[in-house]
């Protein structure tokens, strides 16, 4: 699979389009200002709600504790924000990133109805190029963001250098099935099913067809592990969930 650039011709993937390296923010954030009103509701559909209990475990593998420092980058609508938030206690600090403005405020809206606030910060910020400084969090997490990143070298960098020493990060995103006939069900599955329910309950039929491509598009898992391990990272390991639709990727800093 590919790793989201397309060597020196200064194009990216986008779905299955090629598009300048420069545009693709844009449109990422395009599509994500389209579904925000919507995406928890998607999100719980396109699933049947295992989403829930993989963003569960990947929370019960941050070795967090109470004062702790967390950064959750692509951070959305928050739900993995709420549960660092929770972990690192009330003298700790989760700090929750997105490039999407519209998306981080319902993210902070849904904090504030669950009543988690005062440990918790929000910031604007890219991906590859994080505003914070060296060293800085104890678990840097990523849930259902990586393959929408335009430079995903960069952006593992740049979360791999705010992290502390004995610090991990966790990547969770959609992989690859293992098996023949499980990516058969589940291609079916993304490319009828998914933009279907787009149109029918987000009025947005192309974003989730984007979504769809945006995972076919996305490193395997063994070349995720490697591209971890490019960026510095140690200890790399993965763990599939769901027969391989989804893997939750582990690296440590030393």
């Amino acid at each position: 699979m590919k790793s989201g650039t397309s060597g020196n011709t200064g194009t990216v993937d986008f779905g299955y389009e090629q598009v300048p390296a420069a545009e693709k923010a844009a449109r990422v954030r395009g599509v994500f200002d389209s579904v925000a009103g919507k995406y928890d509701l998607m999100n719980d559909l396109m699933s049947a709600g295992l989403h829930r209990l993989w963003k569960r475990f990947a929370l019960s593998q941050t070795g967090l504790r109470p004062g702790m420092r967390a950064l959750d980058v692509a951070a959305g609508t928050c739900d993995l924000g709420a549960g660092l938030a929770r972990q690192v206690g009330d003298k700790g600090l989760a700090v929750l990133t997105d490039i999407n403005r519209e998306m981080l405020v319902r993210g902070r809206d849904r904090l504030l109805d669950e009543g988690v606030f005062g440990n918790v910060a929000f910031v604007i910020a890219d991906a590859e190029q994080l505003p914070f400084a060296d060293a800085s969090f104890d678990c840097v997490t990523i849930g259902f963001g990586l393959r929408n990143v335009t430079d995903k070298p960069a952006a593992l960098a740049s979360m791999r250098r705010v992290l502390r020493p004995g610090g991990r990060l966790l990547v969770l995103e959609f992989s690859r099935p293992r098996g023949e006939a499980l990516r058969s069900a589940y291609d079916a599955y993304s490319f009828r099913v998914l933009p279907a329910l787009g149109r029918m309950v987000a009025g947005d039929e192309a974003s989730y067809r984007y979504l769809a491509e945006s995972i076919r598009m996305h490193p395997d898992q063994e070349t995720l592990a490697a591209m971890m391990q490019d960026a510095g990272l140690e200890d790399v390991r993965f763990h599939n969930l769901a027969g391989g639709i989804v893997a939750l990727h582990f690296g440590c800093v030393y």
